[in-house]
């Protein structure tokens, strides 16, 4: 196996998309339930790729394409050989929400003062993350590594690649509980990231209060951040416009308002363990501030757009009762003259995804928000201003009649709400 690692050294690069091939890199055969890139090995080489790793023996000359009994474990172990050559800070970071957009923000910080690498969007699975790691070169003096988990040991299979130093999880909430089972499943999971960090002797950034994490905090060096409790850094939501403005104080004293483009007032966590990790690591209060207030949200993530017709703050990149319940405790506190959420079912839930999605629903009514609702789970809590997909909404026109009208659009990926943006 050792010497199929150093092939990867004589390569530009990793891939496992023969659609995406840098010249004279390594191309790893990745095998699926419904899809088996040995099939591609040749064409892998005819597009440039100077190596093939493949699990399909007929295939495999020894000389261009070789053979390895299982391509994703070898793709794993080269990316964990290939961290330990690098003596720098890995910072993992997981939760339950706003993981990706605290990446984003921690890597704004960061940049202003460091060579970073960081997690291209959301390629923090079993797959991602070893491409991710495979993409450290010399010149990288820190790496920021997201890790996503779907089920129990996902974190510490992940953890034992990366081998992070430093660690973040944002929270804790009721997110694919139909692959954990429970919130102590999802708890469980997340923590081996702590686990992991202080096997390291490392350093954990944590919220100060957020109790379920605190609780579980090992014997390690740590920073801390919060809005209610004493913490190095502490932060104050100046105002919702709709878009976070905010301060926050540390011993040094208190600096901005900062004014951001994002919206949500569950963000300011966000914008805080940014802040808090970019002091951490020597970037200025001043860096902090320009990189905080020029960050702007992609991919459907607490996006707003002004249309000809209505505000919309799109965030249907992902859903869950705990990112919800925050984006539409947000959304409350808005002032608008008409609102209206848009809500699409929210995934993954199993047994609890009719009580979840009943509760959704009681809290828009019991704090007066108007609402339209999009799925077969919220279809069976309310017939009331209902559709049973996407494009039943679409083809009813009622959409055309939306003017004047700030909308929350909030919905897991799968439902499919980004296409009703452009009728809106």
């Amino acid at each position: 196996m050792r010497q199929l690692f150093e092939l990867f050294y004589q390569c530009t690069g990793i891939s496992t998309d023969t659609r995406a091939l840098e010249k004279e890199c390594m191309f790893v055969c990745l095998k699926g339930d419904r899809f088996d890139a040995n099939e591609f090995a040749e064409q892998a080489l005819q597009s440039g790729a100077k190596y093939v790793i493949s699990s399909d023996k007929t295939k495999c000359d020894g000389i261009s394409i070789h053979y390895v009994e299982n391509t994703l474990i070898f793709l794993q172990q080269l990316a964990h050989q290939h961290r330990k050559r690098y003596k720098i800070p890995v910072l993992g970071i997981t939760g339950s929400n706003g993981k990706t957009t605290t990446k984003e923000l921690i890597n704004a910080v960061l940049c202003t003062g460091k060579r970073v690498l960081c997690t291209k969007g959301n390629l923090n699975n079993h797959i991602g993350v070893p491409l991710t790691l495979l993409q450290l070169r010399p010149e990288h003096e820190i790496a920021i590594v997201e890790m996503g988990a779907n089920r129990p040991g996902d974190i510490a299979e992940l953890c034992d690649i990366a081998e992070p130093t430093h660690g973040i999880i944002t929270n804790i909430g009721r997110a694919h509980l139909e692959g954990f089972g429970s919130f102590d499943g999802v708890l469980a999971t997340k923590l081996a990231l702590y686990r992991s960090v202080s096997d390291q002797e490392g350093t954990l950034f944590v919220n100060a209060d957020d109790e379920s994490l605190t609780l579980h905090l090992p014997k390690l060096s740590r920073s801390t951040y919060a809005i209610e409790h004493d913490a190095e850094v502490v932060g104050t939501l100046d105002e919702l416009n709709p878009y976070v403005s905010f301060s926050y104080k540390t011993q040094e004293g208190t600096f901005g308002p900062i004014q951001t483009h994002l919206v949500g007032a569950y963000n300011l966590y966000n914008f805080l363990s940014a802040v808090c990790i970019g002091i951490h690591f020597g970037i200025s209060h001043t860096q902090i501030e320009a990189a905080l207030s020029s960050y702007i949200p992609s991919n459907n993530r607490s996006q707003v757009q002004n249309t000809e017709r209505n505000t919309l703050i799109v965030d249907c990149y992902n859903a869950n009762p705990s990112s919800m319940s925050a984006a539409l405790t947000s959304f409350k506190h808005i002032a608008a003259n008409k609102k209206l959420a848009i809500l699409g079912d929210m995934l993954e839930l199993g047994d609890v995804a009719h009580e979840e999605h009943k509760a959704t629903l009681e809290f828009c009514q019991n704090s007066g928000i108007a609402f339209l609702t999009i799925g077969h789970e919220f279809g069976l809590c309310s017939s009331e201003n209902h559709y049973e997909n996407v494009q039943l909404l679409l083809d009813s026109g009622y959409l055309a009649s939306i003017h004047e009208t700030t909308i929350l659009v909030k919905g897991s990926r799968g439902i499919g709400l980004e296409k009703i943006v452009a009728f809106l």
